[in-house]
């Protein structure tokens, strides 16, 4: 009986897994199930998502009977040497799009003696499958939204009832004990806020309701995917449905732009902005790292960071706004930070996200939109409960005024709002001369 191996990489579950039932049936129901722990991008990882990545692996591992395979080393040199050593008929991989994953897989496909299959990828719809009618890639969102909403998907499947997990053997499990990690969690998470999802539209925006789904760390991570999600919104009749699904469209959008473009990831899209004049990172950074610029609703979110790996998609704007227009500091410096300190840190869309407030993505914000973090503050968490939350300098202060700051070991402002937009426009003003 031939074995095919499933190489487990931003797919950690057994349900809607098309390369696992590949797999599968490739191997006449035997399979070796293996992860291989790339030291490059365990190296590249910060803490949270080595954490959540070791937990999420312990259980996978446990749904496969305890028979996942672990292996470190260069998949170029470890995948081969595997499915030479069980004599596999074939390796199953779901397909990455990201610029190291693609350069990995082919160096994998170059050495094996035996087929990768690619089948299915993170995404609903895979990057490079929707063009305009010229026959080339959007730019735009609201038109590629369109257009991916148009082709449409394949309805999720299931798990496979016929698998026999083969044995090989196998590292140690990475220790991990994040609280809510694997592919089970993910869904029972997801369905208990799908009951809310309905008023996504109205409290998105509302970090001092924390009302979000949080559904990007297991979409990170592939223990849940977005079609399983999108075939339960299309249950669901409101406008917080629908809302929620241009959210996953967007996500989408994003990797189909670092598919095509991997530079990207850490260089401007726009190549105007190649010519804007930075400051060199120094103590107002650490300050911004730190949650201590005395703007309360950036330091809440930065220490909401801190804290959580995890922030607030609105105040994810308002201090990526902060660091680049207001401190006036590259974006690819805080693109890092996110990288390192976030659960969800995903390389398409943080930086295309990071590039979007910058203003120099595509279909990016206008760079003059600078967010007045005082006044985002108000609006986003009017009674300051979200400040008060992370920021315990300010806990003492009544509703709105927590957004004032001015207490005892709470610092001062590093910069003045007004002539930091004003510089940050004047700069602006001298790349399109």
């Amino acid at each position: 009986m031939s074995t095919a191996v499933m190489w487990f990489r931003r797919d950690l579950r057994l349900s809607d897994n098309p390369a696992l039932l590949d797999a599968v049936s490739a191997g006449d129901g035997k399979v070796l199930g293996v992860f291989v722990v790339d030291p490059l991008l365990w190296k590249r990882s910060g803490d949270p998502r080595r954490e959540h990545l070791a937990t999420s692996l312990r259980a996978l591992s446990k749904s496969m009977g305890g028979r996942l395979v672990i292996r470190s080393g260069d998949p170029a040199t470890v995948i081969p040497k595997l499915a030479d050593d069980i004599g596999a008929a074939s390796v199953h991989i779901s397909a990455d799009y990201a610029p190291y994953g693609q350069t990995r897989d082919d160096a994998v496909e170059a050495a094996l003696k035996c087929p990768l299959i690619k089948t299915g990828s993170p995404y609903a719809i895979a990057p490079g499958r929707i063009f305009t009618q010229q026959d080339r890639p959007y730019q735009v969102f609201t038109p590629y939204f369109r257009a991916w909403l148009e082709h449409g998907w394949r309805q999720p499947v299931d798990a496979p009832s016929n698998v026999q997990w083969a044995k090989a053997d196998s590292e140690d499990l990475p220790s991990g004990t994040t609280e809510g990690a694997g592919e089970d969690a993910a869904r029972k998470h997801w369905q208990t806020y799908l009951d809310d999802v309905a008023e996504y539209d109205d409290v998105r925006d509302r970090p001092d309701l924390d009302s979000t789904s949080r559904m990007s760390i297991p979409l990170k991570y592939g223990e849940i995917h977005p079609r399983t999600m999108l075939a339960d919104l299309a249950r669901k009749r409101s406008q917080g449905a629908d809302s929620y699904r241009r959210e996953l469209a967007w996500r989408e959008f994003c990797a189909d732009l670092l598919a095509r473009y991997p530079q990207a990831a850490w260089k401007p899209l726009r190549p105007e902005f190649d010519k804007m004049q930075y400051d060199e990172p120094g103590d107002q950074l650490t300050a911004w790292q730190q949650g201590r610029t005395g703007y309360p609703i950036v330091d809440a979110g930065m220490r909401q960071l801190a804290a959580e790996g995890f922030m607030h998609n609105r105040v994810r704007m308002v201090v990526a706004s902060f660091l680049v227009k207001d401190l006036h500091v590259h974006w690819k410096y805080g693109a890092r930070w996110f990288m390192q300190s976030l659960y969800d840190g995903d390389l398409a869309s943080n930086s295309l996200n990071w590039q979007w407030v910058a203003g120099c993505g595509a279909d990016a914000s206008p760079y003059f939109r600078i967010f007045n973090p005082t006044t985002q503050g108000l609006k986003f968490d009017p009674q300051g409960e979200y400040v008060r939350r992370w920021i315990p300098e300010l806990r003492h202060l009544d509703g709105k005024k927590a957004h004032d700051g001015g207490a005892d070991g709470y610092p001062e402002p590093i910069v003045d709002h007004a002539e930091a937009r004003r510089e940050a426009l004047r700069r602006y003003d001298a790349i399109k001369a």
